[in-house]
């Protein structure tokens, strides 16, 4: 059977201009067992890899950088793989009928853990990894697809498989920085971001070589004696003498032979049209077109890449079609990414204290076009979109950390930081209160920072989002309103302006990760080519954070029960802990969590300003009825659904209990 279905998609590719060349398995079988999920039926798991072969020459092609580079096959086309993971119901025609493509975040897998509760895996198994079912409850066909070259080989990892290119058959080369702040004193860390492949420097050994180190991130550079450290496997950079936490270390040198980056967006383009537009029978048994619809959905540098995605114009196909009908980015803040250019790191990301002065906060920002006076340049994310009428429909979500460490209020403010910005009809935007990056789990832990992190679970917000979305592309059907902070209105304010109140203990942050004119050479933007490292850096946009009531909590947004009925303070920032190093610096993704006293005498006692427990609710079910009404009147409004109600009121009573004492 599999050696049938690899034959018949060569066929249809050699029929069809679509550049999925061919799928194919190495791995088919049932999902928990063959278990029936509500009316949709059993699901099947398929494992295997895509084959892809794009015409530079196409229109749609030319986007790529370096495209003109790639080595050629006999038919002049640029040949690429990918890894491949579906979940889908095994009758298509009893799903939803649409595809929900999770953007790999550095080829994991983050959706069921998003919308579904489940326990993390790179190969979901069990009952805990597939969590309650809702996706699948639901009936979509979910897809992940490897985009990203520079993955460690780690079983379960989705990776791109790109060629190399190269100008008239010589080696390319180019510069490329690498920096990292450690969290202890260590010997040796590696030249790449996080535990990704990097690119190795052409001579390691070279002694003009130079690595600096700063305090913070517009500190002085400082050299270090070039006798003092070295470069090891082409990879790794040693210092006997040790690193010092909380320290910026940055080596900028020359590296050789550039991945064609952009051929990772390529591929999501191509296996999204492909599911869409006519070939899926061959896998998905798709023979009367029951997939009609693809949502894009990424958490962070995933929902970075959809920004950038639709930026250069990667939603329109070789044949003009429309990719992806609705585009779901979650805590992107105001970031694209390193995703299509020479040399490029994907994995680099930035953060108030983690790689700094990478192009990801960089202008454009807002989805309609604005003109920067300062650059004279005008730009809009959705500008080729909209000249290609593949605009599809938006949300952006985010937490409260996307405020202070993302620069998410360029998404809605106008350049200057004096008004807010128009958003297009096609675009909402949700502010999920009081959340850090990404929920903390509960009781929540202190990973290295002064508070202990932000549990505020928003993630059931995210299933009624998933819902509007589906009926706003699928039936026209309008979602809930947009749920931000506005300048017009007071709800988003300069740092200076925040009203946080004095809480005894508490370090309240100093500044926020700023977005950063910055200057990559004359051939960035409009050939993909960074050839200034470390890069020229001027003046800051404005940023702006919501503003906060007086137990510190914000104002504005879809406001979560636990955050309407509060028992303590949620914020999206957390400061540093000592032990790592720069505590005056924020903790990246983490924000805090900051507990009312018991009692008034508590109270009294440390002189917090934040009324106690007892003074708010006379009990825990005077608490549990406030934080019911609270979910209910949001699932009236359509930022939570019905069914979830009981689990949130459950797990607020785990937090009364937690913070009561009455475990």
């Amino acid at each position: 059977m599999l050696k049938r279905v690899c034959a018949l998609a060569v066929c249809l590719a050699g029929l069809s201009p679509a550049a999925l060349l061919r799928i194919e398995l190495s791995q088919r079988s049932d999902v928990l067992g063959g278990q029936s999920f509500g009316s949709v039926g059993p699901y099947e798991r398929l494992i295997g890899k895509a084959y892809f072969a794009v015409d530079p020459r196409n229109p749609a092609n030319r986007i790529i950088c370096d495209i003109d580079k790639a080595p050629k096959n006999a038919n002049g086309l640029v040949e690429f793989s990918a890894d491949l993971y579906i979940l889908k119901p095994r009758e298509l025609a009893h799903g939803n009928g649409a595809v929900l493509f999770e953007v790999s975040n550095r080829g994991g897998k983050g959706m069921l853990g998003m919308y579904d509760h489940a326990a993390g895996s790179l190969d979901p198994r069990t009952p805990e990894q597939f969590g309650d079912d809702f996706l699948l409850d639901q009936g979509y066909t979910l897809v992940w697809l490897g985009w990203e070259f520079d993955v460690p080989p780690t079983e379960g990892l989705l990776r791109l498989y790109a060629p190399i290119a190269r100008d008239s058959g010589r080696p390319i080369t180019g510069l490329v920085r690498s920096e990292f702040v450690p969290d202890r004193k260590e010997t040796r860390h590696s030249l790449a971001d996080r535990l990704q492949i990097p690119y190795k420097p052409v001579n390691p050994d070279d002694p003009a070589l130079v690595l600096t180190v700063r305090d913070t991130r517009e500190g002085e550079r400082r050299p270090l004696p070039r006798a003092d450290w070295q470069i090891e496997d082409g990879t790794h950079v040693v210092m006997p003498a040790g690193f010092q936490p909380g320290k910026i270390y940055e080596l900028v040198y020359t590296a050789q032979d550039p991945v064609v980056v952009g051929l990772g967006p390529t591929a999501v383009r191509d296996l999204i049209s492909y599911l869409k537009y006519g070939g899926s029978e061959t896998v998905l048994g798709n023979s009367h077109n029951h997939l009609k619809r693809a949502y894009g959905f990424g958490i962070s540098q995933s929902g970075r890449f959809l920004r950038t995605f639709l930026y250069y114009g990667f939603n329109r196909d070789e044949n003009d079609h429309q990719v992806f009908d609705g585009v779901l980015a979650h805590v992107a803040g105001a970031g694209r990414g390193s995703f299509n250019y020479r040399f490029a790191q994907p994995s680099r990301d930035g953060h108030p204290f983690m790689n700094l002065f990478y192009p990801t906060d960089i202008f454009p920002f807002t989805d309609l076009p604005e003109t920067d006076p300062e650059t004279n340049l005008t730009d809009g994310i959705l500008s080729r979109a909209t000249k290609d009428h593949t605009v599809p429909k938006i949300f952006y979500s985010y937490s409260a950390y996307e405020y202070w460490g993302r620069a998410a209020s360029l998404i809605h403010i106008s350049i200057d930081g004096q008004k807010d910005a128009a958003i297009p009809d096609t675009t909402r935007i949700y502010f999920l209160t009081g959340g850090q990056h990404g929920p903390a789990a509960f009781p929540p832990p202190k990973p290295h920072t002064q508070n202990i992190s932000n549990p505020n679970d928003y993630r059931w917000a995210m299933r009624a989002l998933l819902v509007a979305m589906d009926r706003w592309a699928r039936e026209g059907q309008e979602p809930p309103p947009s749920q931000y902070p506005h300048i017009s209105q007071d709800t988003l304010v300069p740092l200076g302006a925040l009203q946080f109140p004095k809480i005894p203990g508490i370090a309240v942050p100093t500044h926020v990760q700023l977005a950063y004119r910055v200057d990559y050479g004359p051939e960035f933007r409009t050939a993909g080519i960074v050839s200034v490292e470390p890069p020229k850096v001027s003046r800051a946009f404005p940023i702006l954070v919501p503003q906060v009531d007086r137990d510190g909590n914000e104002t504005t947004g879809v406001r979560m029960p636990e955050v309407q009925v509060p028992l303590a303070t949620y914020t999206g920032w957390n400061l540093r802990s000592p032990d790592i190093g720069a505590p005056d610096q924020l903790n990246s993704m983490i924000g805090s969590f900051i507990p009312f006293a018991r009692t008034k005498a508590d109270r009294d006692l440390h002189h917090d300003p934040r009324p106690s427990i007892e003074e708010r609710y006379s009990g825990r079910a005077d608490y549990l009825g406030k934080i019911e009404a609270a979910a209910r009147n949001l699932a009236a409004n359509g930022y939570l659904l019905e069914g979830d109600i009981p689990q949130v009121v459950e797990h607020s009573a785990e937090e009364w209990d937690y913070l009561s004492g009455t475990q």
